[in-house]
């Protein structure tokens, strides 16, 4: 299967990718479409007129937020190695400035068809079909078997793509985020210890939950996941009073 994977990765190519970035303040919904040879293609005896299979979808990003190593420890979902290797990066520099993208797959936009015309052909016309429109659309050529791998390449390269051209100088100008002797970006404090971007994080927190859009329980998690709930007691426990 290791085997397999790699072959997809290698094999997969982005050929468009979105004009526009993952927004750095709201949520973003992006466009994609994969192009493949049909599985079957490879069969004895299936050797015809070539057909190529087109899937198209929706993918929607969550707006990226400034995290730490031993924030990303507090988050569900990750196995005990990986785990392992996060205390470690906490240990080592707690104050590395890392990036975290949440998106999901909009199932009601996903369909998929068979069209009777080589890969090349489909690829012209779906691309210009892209530069035509304003939505913000992708293109990727994948193996059919594992498309989702495929998917996957173009996630990943779409998020490097908006953090190197478009969040990371951003913060930097924002002074969220500064760059240290190693050449490693950490998170900036400020005069009491915090960290700038987590100030914002927090207010933005205080304020869905005084508009009643959270429940105290998500307020009081997000103060543990930063490790700050000390310097916010008083104005959380002021809301009971």
């Amino acid at each position: 299967m290791d085997k397999k994977i790699k072959y997809v990765i290698e094999n997969t190519e982005v050929l468009l990718l979105p004009q526009k970035h993952i927004s750095i303040s709201a949520s973003t919904t992006m466009r994609y479409y994969i192009i493949a040879e049909p599985l079957y293609k490879g069969f004895e005896g299936e050797a015809g007129e070539e057909e190529t299979v087109v899937r198209e979808g929706k993918i929607s990003w969550e707006r990226p937020k400034l995290i730490t190593p031993s924030y990303m420890l507090r988050l569900e979902g990750f196995s005990q190695e990986a785990k392992s290797a996060l205390r470690m990066l906490a240990q080592e520099d707690n104050d590395l400035a890392m990036i975290l993208y949440g998106f999901r797959f909009i199932k009601s936009a996903e369909k998929m068809e068979i069209i009777p015309k080589p890969i090349s052909k489909v690829a012209e016309k779906i691309e210009k079909k892209i530069k035509a429109d304003e939505r913000a659309s992708g293109l990727i050529k994948g193996v059919d078997e594992f498309w989702d791998v495929s998917l996957f390449k173009f996630i990943q390269e779409v998020i490097d793509n908006s953090a190197f051209h478009s969040h990371m100088p951003d913060m930097l100008k924002k002074n969220y985020i500064n760059i240290n002797q190693d050449g490693k970006p950490v998170l900036t404090k400020d005069k009491s210890g915090i960290p700038v971007a987590v100030r914002l994080e927090v207010d933005k927190k205080f304020k869905l939950f005084e508009k009643g859009k959270i429940e105290a329980g998500e307020l009081k998690k997000e103060l543990d996941r930063w490790q700050v709930f000390e310097f916010y007691e008083d104005r959380f426990l002021s809301y009971f009073k």
